[in-house]
């Protein structure tokens, strides 16, 4: 049940190493890039049909900037498990590889003892162009680049490069009257996602086969942005979910393993040269469905939602909620109608499987703190 309150607030290392491991309103005004075309539960991860997992001709020489965490951690198996040879470039801060929740030991063998680690700092440029140059690679994959600058030293490196795949963000388009955003929408230059934009600019500019995909909300196992986890820690300590305004804003979330299928299916895809895609799930969702949604996914009865105007309250620099309080989602017709790509999971039953494979075993990202959850019930904090 569902009710509004209104309360008054109470108050490195450069080394190379490179080895196998065996372990919303606007003015309608913006910015527009100008490109030249533009059931429940699941025991196992598995497509739902092979035409959804698209294979390269031949075997590349991947390398995936990142890697070691969600988005990933899931693409490198796929990556792998077609018979590619797949590098991660990182700073050797994080284990590269882990066991995933329900792989088996010798799936986890197998990925462990193919995958090759180039250990290093992407912000250390001139060694990213030594050290990519002199290995060489067909395909790279971005996926925590976020400026311009940083790419730059990749594709001077590699000038026989054959298609430069990046994880940008629908974050980039302006905010607007209509929705959904679509990949011909005009972007916001001073969003902060600014940087992605610029990427994309750099890409079109030096004229290499590129492909862009600009996910939504992400959500999965091991996300390390709170986004469903917000919700299951509410959900599990029996609290109410304070939700800003009506709760009736529309957003959109997307699974890592359906967004990490895609970033496959567009691996030497000529349908994908020099385009961008937006990538999330099926469905759109209001706030307030979201939250029973989390409920059902994870078995807990239907949620006390608290309605709440933002404005009231001075959180410091603390959020109190983990999406943007607007209406925010983006069409995915381009990547079904060019690519063909089809999403495995709806939302509860990708929500069910990112709580039975991770928050449901007790593993999750950031510990709770319901701190601002009290400030809009008017509890009085005690320290421990």
């Amino acid at each position: 049940m569902a009710r509004f309150m209104a309360v008054t607030p109470s108050q490195q290392n450069n080394q190379l190493s490179f080895s196998p491991l065996a372990s919303s309103l606007s003015d309608f005004s913006g910015t527009k890039l100008h490109y030249s075309h533009i059931n429940f539960k699941r025991k196992q991860w598995q497509p739902k049909s092979a035409s959804f997992y698209v294979s390269a001709s031949t075997t590349k020489k991947i390398l995936i900037m990142g890697g070691t965490r969600f988005i990933g951690v899931f693409l490198s198996r796929l990556l792998v498990k077609e018979g590619h040879q797949v590098t991660l470039f990182t700073r050797g801060k994080a284990p590269v590889t882990q066991q995933l929740p329900g792989e088996s030991d010798s799936d986890y063998v197998d990925f462990s003892s193919k995958i090759l680690h180039l250990k290093g700092d992407r912000q250390d440029f001139e060694f990213v162009k030594s050290s990519l140059s002199a290995k060489g690679f067909d395909v790279v994959y971005d996926i925590n680049g976020r400026e311009a600058v940083e790419v730059e030293p990749i594709l001077d490196a590699l000038p026989n490069l054959e298609q430069f795949i990046y994880c940008s963000s629908a974050g980039v388009y302006l905010k607007s009257d209509l929705l959904p955003h679509a990949e011909v929408d005009a972007v916001d230059p001073k969003s902060r996602h600014k940087g992605k934009l610029e990427t994309e600019s750099l890409l079109q500019s030096r004229g290499v086969n590129w492909t862009s995909i600009r996910p939504v909300y992400i959500y999965g196992p091991l996300n390390y942005n709170p986004v469903e986890e917000w919700f299951f820690h509410r959900l599990k300590a029996g609290r109410p979910i304070p939700i800003p305004s009506s709760g009736l804003q529309i957003t959109q979330l997307g699974h890592v393993k359906d967004l990490a299928r895609a970033f496959v299916q567009v691996l030497g895809n000529d349908k994908a040269s020099k385009e961008i895609f937006n990538i999330s799930g099926d469905k759109y969702v209001t706030f307030d469905g979201l939250a029973r949604a989390c409920a059902k996914a994870g078995g807990f009865p239907e949620p006390e939602l608290i309605h709440y105007n933002p404005k009231d309250y001075d959180f410091g620099k603390k959020k109190a909620f983990p999406f943007r309080d607007q209406h925010f989602f983006a069409s995915t017709e381009k990547s079904k109608s060019v690519l063909g790509f089809e999403n495995e999971f709806d939302l509860v039953g990708g929500l069910a499987d990112s709580y039975n494979l991770d928050f449901g075993r007790g593993t999750y990202r950031k510990e709770a703190d319901f701190s601002t959850d009290d400030i809009i019930l008017g509890k009085t904090l005690v320290s421990v």
